[in-house]
């Protein structure tokens, strides 16, 4: 699985958890989002949405 960020592939745990979150747009489409992305961000929603367009 990819970030929706910076299309880096995202690491699984052995249970195929992301290491990293699932983040919904206004329309409701899931985006996919690791780790280093959410601390650059500070785990603000709002600029994380942004970043996506």
């Amino acid at each position: 699985m990819k970030c929706g960020i910076c299309s880096k592939n995202i690491e699984t745990t052995f249970m195929n958890k992301i290491l990293g979150t699932h983040i919904k747009d206004e329309k409701g489409k899931k985006h996919a989002i690791c780790f280093e992305c959410q601390k650059r961000f500070n785990n603000d929603k709002a600029k994380i949405l942004e970043s996506l367009k």
